[in-house]
């Protein structure tokens, strides 16, 4: 994208003649409108608004009981409480402003711990453990140090496993710092957002540039190898000079990743998103810029872009594994885990087995039920089948490389690159517009496309057009 001879770079070089770039932004806004309407972000296949009821608790304890065994797995622990409301948030989540209720959850998470180990065939082993939310670090250091040791009892815990949690800098404690070092922390992935105070107050997240340098600081004293800063493009109030501002704040960090989301505006799901004021939201031609100058400032900085959204230093290992072809996609985003059995705990935690996937019940008052009934909180999911798995390899290979040889990998499933015959026509139009590289059963994504590719997957799931879903915008 920051290439001379990029579109999307020229897009943003002010240096332009006037009626150069107005060409351009032309071709921008007619592509996006074309081309970016709602799809899903692609850390699944099936995704989950297809997740349905028929597959229960009961269902879910016969795939944990089938294993297999000797299949190293991930494990994803959802703490579903923060101590303030950030109104562009997503998450699932439920503000505290007591520590009992958040106690009760981890004892109960605890139980939950001991009962999806039980039905499992062996103590499995474990090679990734997750921390998301909500706000991790809202759990007390002891509580947080008990839940993992319990964690190394029931499975076994690799050695050198990635232990990655997602922290509130704002509510971060030397305490908990020092739970982490305890717990062997290895990956810690602080939200940031945007660094620009009006910014800030739109969204209701308001921290100071201090107060993260504070937390970064903290965190390498305490041996955590890697840190990862989360940003946010298309927020109220955001310019490009203001999000160029927020980059070479968060660069000068040295973060080994920097994710760059797009912000999804889905007030019918998350009706606390309607106290943001739509009206300073930037349209799709403005979100691009946005993206395209925080892509280009990034590169500049030494990142190099991994997929969609994630940006990693040379040497981190994400970049050798996007270098390699060993990238993958999974809940949490991009990652170097390899497993194929993600174990999801805690309320509207998803698993992944090789059966289908599972989803606990997302109320924690739901999923608490369950757990002190001694059963698993699984309340919908969905089994998959050939097909499924093959196209979730075809689009897991299009977000990871930007490309994919539909021969090689239906080849792989027992199946060929026929299979994929109306897929190919109806790339037609993203050939025609320059988004995409079609040569004989090679797909692949051009700078310009890059951005689309969301759209690009889309072509190739079969459950989406009887999907009444509304999803975000795909830049």
């Amino acid at each position: 994208m920051a290439g001379g001879g990029d579109p999307l770079a020229r897009l943003t070089q002010v240096k332009a003649g006037a009626g150069a770039l107005g060409h351009l932004k032309a071709m921008v806004e007619r592509l996006l409108s074309a081309y970016g309407r709602p799809v899903p972000r692609y850390t699944s296949y099936p995704t989950a608004p297809h997740f349905h009821a028929g597959i229960d608790a009961n269902r879910a304890a016969e795939w944990l009981s089938a294993g297999p065994a000797d299949m190293p797995a991930s494990v994803y622990l959802h703490v579903p409480y923060c101590s303030k409301l950030c109104w562009y948030c997503g998450c699932n989540t439920k503000i505290v402003a007591r520590a009992e209720p958040v106690a009760a959850f981890a004892e109960l998470l605890q139980r939950e711990i001991a009962l999806v180990s039980a039905w499992l065939p062996q103590r499995q082993k474990v090679t990734h453990v997750h921390w998301g939310g909500g706000t991790p670090n809202i759990l007390s250091p002891v509580d947080f140090c008990t839940i993992t040791a319990e964690l190394r009892t029931h499975f076994a815990v690799a050695p050198d496993a990635e232990i990655a949690v997602e922290v509130d800098p704002r509510t971060l404690s030397t305490d908990m710092m020092a739970a982490f070092r305890a717990a062997g922390v290895t990956r810690v992935s602080l939200g940031v957002q945007d660094f620009d105070e009006k910014v800030q107050q739109a969204v209701n997240r308001v921290q100071s540039f201090a107060t993260v340098k504070q937390a970064v600081l903290g965190l390498r004293g305490c041996g955590v190898q890697s840190i990862n800063l989360d940003l946010m493009y298309g927020l109220p109030h955001q310019t490009p000079e203001t999000i160029i501002a927020t980059v070479d704040q968060a660069a000068s960090l040295d973060p080994e990743r920097i994710a760059l989301f797009g912000y999804a505006h889905v007030p019918w799901m998350k009706k606390h998103q309607r106290l943001i004021d739509e009206s300073a939201l930037p349209d799709d031609q403005a979100r691009f810029e946005l993206a395209t100058v925080a892509v280009e400032r990034l590169q500049s900085r030494g990142y190099e872009w991994i997929g969609l959204d994630h940006f990693a230093r040379p040497d981190d290992p994400l970049t050798r594994a996007a270098r390699s072809g060993r990238l993958r996609r999974n809940f949490q985003g991009y990652t170097t885990d390899a497993t194929e059995v993600l174990l999801g705990l805690g309320p509207s935690a998803i698993g992944t087995l090789p059966q289908g996937y599972v989803q606990n019940a997302t109320e924690p008052g739901a999923w608490a039920d369950a757990i002190r009934a001694g059963r698993l909180a699984t309340v919908k999911g969905i089994a998959i089948n050939a097909d499924d798995r093959l196209r979730r390899a075809v689009i897991e290979r299009l977000m990871c490389d930007l490309a994919v040889d539909l021969d090689r990998v239906a080849r792989g499933f027992g199946a060929t690159a026929s299979t994929f015959a109306a897929e190919k026509s109806a790339l037609a139009p993203f050939v025609r517009d320059g988004l995409v590289e079609l040569d004989g059963d090679h797909v692949r994504l051009t700078a310009l496309g890059r951005p689309l590719m969301r759209s690009v997957a889309a072509v190739f799931d079969r459950h989406l057009a009887a999907s009444a879903a509304r999803h975000s915008r795909a830049v």
